[in-house]
């Protein structure tokens, strides 16, 4: 059976909904015959290379708050992302275009390492103070995902490198209806959208497994948190439990 996960390493949903699935799936009986292919959507694909700004002011900006009310905000994803045993920053991060890091990915799917490096790309974004805006950090951490650095490097320094196959995944998002991410599809049969929890995630598992033969995609699961094509990014709280596509 295989998963597909649209997600984009800017989402902090998509590093949350990463731990929640791989939660579920270790609890799958038939986990080993459960290939996970990780797909790419940009949330803010009309940004330029190098125009990168700390995300409380993009926060601030975006939603019309003030900088305490952004920082509130990411509070609560911090929080949301800690209960799954996951480093969160909450300040002092970058935000930028992601369409480097979904080639190199691309580049380390071919090559076998596509999981590795997508852990340590959420990781140094979320958790860490390295900069994944930067193509010396993204050369060093596709070096520790087991990537061969002159072959990095060479993808990072043309622009065309991969660039077909991010667009192929974004079509295929458009086409399958994804509107935000993470968007999770169970062998083109069910979809589910958002951070949901890990155990939706295994009844997920469960039902796909059982009804191979379902044929068009059907959507699994409640309304999650999700962050949106134009960026937007919910959060769950007592008055909004998030939404998902």
């Amino acid at each position: 059976m295989r998963v597909e996960i649209w997600s984009d390493i800017a989402c902090p949903w998509c590093y949350i909904g990463k731990a929640r699935f791989e939660k579920g799936l270790a609890g799958f009986a038939h986990r080993g015959e459960v290939e996970v292919v990780h797909r790419s959507f940009e949330l803010d694909p009309g940004r330029a290379k190098g125009d990168t700004e700390q995300v409380i002011d993009m926060l601030a900006q975006k939603y019309g708050r003030t900088p305490e009310e952004a920082r509130s905000m990411e509070a609560n994803v911090a929080a949301n992302a800690q209960a799954e045993g996951l480093g969160y920053r909450a300040e002092g991060r970058d935000h930028g275009n992601t369409f480097d890091m979904h080639r190199l990915l691309h580049l380390a799917k071919a090559r076998g390492r596509q999981d590795e490096l997508l852990s340590l790309l959420y990781r140094a974004n979320f958790a860490e103070e390295r900069s994944v805006f930067d193509d010396t950090v993204l050369a060093d951490l596709a070096v520790e995902a087991g990537l061969d650095a002159d072959e990095a490097c060479t993808v990072l320094a043309d622009p065309g490198a991969y660039a077909d196959d991010v667009r192929a995944d974004e079509r295929e998002a458009a086409e399958l209806g994804a509107t935000a991410v993470p968007f999770f599809v169970f062998d083109r049969r069910y979809g589910i959208s958002g951070g949901q929890p890990s155990e939706v995630f295994g009844q997920a598992l469960e039902q796909a497994w059982k009804d191979r033969q379902v044929t068009g995609l059907i959507p699994v699961g409640g309304d999650a948190a999700a962050c949106d094509a134009d960026g937007s990014c919910e959060v769950p709280g007592a008055d909004s439990p998030g939404r998902g596509v």
